[in-house]
């Protein structure tokens, strides 16, 4: 039942037809009309199932859209399988077996409609002879399809909008193949767009793609398609997904925001892009599996990772190649893994990677010509056996190490330049072999070339300058190596010929290692260069020549501490006594000196360990007594083998002396992972054993973590078999502590500042910031600006004015300064 008229204007010339006519239903007017007939719809509700069999045109009122509404109980609201043209009318469905607009012939031309439905799809195109020209059209669908393009049907899409579907926002299978022009699909769940089944294609031209339930675009089965500056965003699952022999070119694109991998594809599909972007992704930004699998890019820029992934991910045998590309932001920027998996890069830069910006591994192969890799932990990293490739005319600077080889890996290195390492140029361990061609390093902070025994390295024409800890570190019986030179800074050089080849003579700068040396003949050849920082603040310096009386004597002198001074004058006492007993001829105790600290920062920790060094220096125990202080980011490196290097490093400077290592548990979190934190305690518990007189190793932490800590290791507990606990001070202890920097620094506490400072102790909050003596230190410093603010008001102070410190210069509680 109609709720207005039809008015039908005939288009055809027969003198034998009215000109004009109003009917009361859609379907009476279409019964008359012929091909150039005019439909005019009144405004209404028309619950009529409509076929146009007709080049006709079927209209509502002028800029009225949704004010005709075609909305049949049941079955397809409107279908076309002629020339029709029909716009502004409003579309509904209820039928979940049917779509709401069926176009199954001819080139309709539909414009400005409104599709609002509950049924199989919003919009279907099916049949090789349905090629429609859909123009500014919205399909909303909550659940089915929005616009499905079926069975050869084609047609052309401009700026239309699906704004939600049930299912999947565009479908295009059995043989589709669409062409899209700006149009909007969002709110989807399922796919954005969807192209399956073999012969099935679609091609979008400056489309956006959002806020779907699910991948942005999936191209499966055979299909193809290609996207011309479109946009995909802010989906729940993959942005872009290619399987089973897909084929999709993108040009120009956005792939952004995405919580999962911006683009994944695999089973033999294809992919090429040029001009496109890949940002703000959860996990890879490209993914590519399995043998046949490509991907071809060009002119792209991959950034801005969210997650702990690398950019690009190329597994199972499959290749990817990257020409003029930008990767950078991201965790790691290249994984290349499993035999047959291939990367090619050319001409690319890889910048501001946290970890690994190339890395070979389980037998793939990696080729970078005149590639840039910049701000990296590692440069490039070739795990295993088997792993391979070239890397020519490369340059890497900023990194930690510019590239690591290991485990039978064997790449080939010709004209690369490393500038200014952290750690070393070019690193060879655990049986990697490599050949490096006419390459360099410049500016390392510790070797140039550091190849380990059992090597199998061959280097020629490679040159170093400016490595602080020399330009080649290497085993005699290791590398083959001709015409290699250095400029000889960061070590005395030592011209020796390594097997296969002779080295520039002095200005080399070449240390080599003979299996014979110990670590501290290696250690007293070349001295670790490190920075003023370190050596200032974190190095005691070699202790004053000081007796233990006196040194004892000062530690007396600290406040609070009687448990720690205690245990301190036990050890003391054991190891004078087993002195003198050993020059009487008598056998002496075993006295074991590392040691456990436990307690809350500013508890006299680091200080007590200093003392007690030069104690045992004091006692003919230790050489120096010096006091190295290390945390967790000293001894853990960023890739296997160099946290074994940091902790043996760490031990050497502390030779003779104290090796403080404050926060140990961090070497072992509880969600440790792939953590090198372990390795760093491996190594500490064998160089402890191997090297038991040389140093005493003393680590320090919270109660409760420390606990944790000597459990970690089977040989942890074993070589510290006494824990010192520092309990927190009292208020009257913070007081004294308070005292001591007043006269130190000739200021006196005037009358009822003891008293104020005592309450003040009291109230303080003593949360995880607390910082017990330095919290005292703190206060005095804060009490002592305060003063001045005060007393520089005065015109001529007095001694007593510029000296006393009143309750009233104490800070308030509410800005008590965190300690550092």
């Amino acid at each position: 039942m109609a709720q207005g008229a039809v008015q039908v204007t005939h288009g055809g010339a027969s003198r034998w037809r009215r000109r004009s006519g109003e009917y009361p239903t859609l379907a009476a007017a279409l019964a008359v009309a012929g091909d150039g007939d005019v439909l005019s719809i009144s405004p209404g509700t028309y619950r009529e199932n409509l076929v146009l069999d007709h080049a006709v045109t079927l209209r509502g009122p002028e800029g009225g859209l949704g004010s005709v509404r075609i909305a049949p109980p049941d079955g397809v609201a409107l279908t076309v399988r002629a020339s029709a043209v029909v716009q502004d009318l409003h579309l509904e469905g209820q039928d979940r077996a049917a779509p709401a607009l069926l176009v199954e012939d001819g080139a309709p031309e539909l414009t400005d409609l409104r599709v609002s439905t509950r049924s199989a799809a919003g919009i279907e195109v099916r049949g090789s002879g349905a090629r429609p020209l859909v123009r500014r059209c919205t399909v909303e669908n909550p659940t089915g399809v929005g616009i499905a393009v079926l069975d050869g049907g084609g047609g052309v899409f401009e700026e239309c909008e699906v704004v939600a579907a049930g299912q999947t926002g565009i479908s295009v299978r059995g043989g589709g193949r669409p062409r899209l022009e700006r149009c909007r699909i969002h709110h989807a769940t399922g796919a954005g767009i969807g192209v399956t089944g073999e012969g099935s294609g679609l091609e979008a031209l400056g489309c956006e793609v959002y806020e779907i339930k699910g991948s942005g675009v999936q191209i499966a089965a055979r299909a193809t398609a290609r996207l011309t500056d479109c946009s995909v965003h802010r989906t729940s699952a993959d942005g872009v997904t290619l399987d089973t022999d897909a084929v999709l070119t993108l040009a120009g694109c956005d792939i952004h925001d995405i919580p999962e991998n911006a683009v994944d594809l695999r089973s033999r599909s294809v992919l090429t892009l040029s001009r496109t972007t890949v940002r703000r992704f959860g996990r890879n930004g490209l993914s590519v599996w399995d043998p046949g699998t490509r991907v071809d890019a060009e002119s792209c820029e991959i950034h801005d990772s969210t997650g702990d992934y690398p950019a690009v991910w190329i597994s199972d045998g499959a290749t990817a190649s990257l020409d003029s590309c930008r990767v950078h932001d991201v965790p790691d920027a290249l994984f290349v893994l499993d035999r047959g998996s291939r990367v090619d890069v050319v001409d690319s830069d890889l910048s501001q990677v946290r970890n690994t910006a190339v890395s070979v591994s389980d037998g793939a192969t990696a080729q970078l010509d005149d590639c840039r890799i910049r701000e990296a932990a590692t440069g490039a990293w070739f795990r295993d056996h088997g792993s391979g490739g070239t890397l020519a005319n490369c340059t890497i600077d900023a990194v930690q190490t510019g590239v690591i080889v290991t485990k039978g890996a064997d790449p080939t290195l010709e004209r690369c330049t490393v500038t200014s390492p952290a750690e070393a140029g070019f690193y060879v361990s655990a049986g990697g072999r490599g050949t490096f061609t006419a390459c360099r390093v410049t500016g390392s902070a510790g070797f140039g070339f550091h190849i380990l025994d059992g090597c199998r390295t061959t280097l020629a024409r490679c040159h170093t300058e400016r490595c602080a800890r020399g330009g080649y570190e290497f085993p005699e019986d290791g590398p083959v190596a001709e015409d290699c030179t250095g400029d000889a800074s960061g070590t005395r050089p030592v011209p020796q010929t390594a097997s296969g080849g002779a080295f520039a003579g002095a200005r080399a700068g070449i240390r080599t290692v003979g299996a014979a040396q110990s670590p501290a003949q290696q250690a007293a050849e070349v001295p670790v260069a490190r920075s003023a920082e370190v050596q200032d603040v974190r190095d005691g310096g070699p202790a004053a020549a000081r007796g233990s009386g006196e040194v004892l004597g000062q530690l007396d002198a600290l406040v609070g501490l009687d448990s720690v001074k205690r245990e301190v004058r036990a050890l003391t006492d054991m190891i004078e006594v087993g002195r003198r007993r050993q020059q009487a001829g008598l056998k002496a105790a075993s006295v074991r000196r590392h040691l456990v600290f436990t307690g809350s920062p500013g508890t006299g920790k680091t200080t007590v360990a200093r003392l007690y060094g030069e104690i045992l220096a004091s006692l003919g125990v230790l050489e120096r007594g010096h006091l190295v202080e290390v945390s967790r980011v000293d001894l853990v490196g960023e890739h296997i083998g160099s946290t074994a290097i940091r902790t043996q490093e760490a031990f050497d400077r502390a030779r003779g002396g104290v090796l403080f290592i404050d926060e140990a548990y961090a070497l072992a979190p509880e969600d440790s992972g792939r953590d090198f934190g372990r390795e760093a305690i491996d190594t500490l518990v064998k160089l402890m054993e191997d090297h038991r007189e040389a140093v005493v190793v003393i680590v320090a932490g919270y109660t409760a973590e420390m606990d944790r800590f000597l459990t970690v290791n089977p040989g942890v507990a074993s070589r510290f078999s006494r824990t010192i606990t520092f309990g927190d001070y009292g208020p009257g202890e913070l007081l004294r502590i308070v005292e001591q920097q007043a006269e130190e620094h000739e200021y006196r506490l005037g009358d009822g500042t003891s008293e104020a400072l005592l309450t003040y102790f009291t109230e303080l909050p003593k949360g995880p910031a607390f910082g017990n003596g330095r919290t005292a230190r703190q206060t005095f410093e804060s009490m002592v600006e305060r003063h001045a603010g005060r007393v520089a008001q005065l015109s001529e102070p007095s001694t007593d004015e510029l000296t006393l410190l009143f309750p009233a210069d104490l800070p308030a509680l509410a800005a008590q300064p965190a300690p550092c």
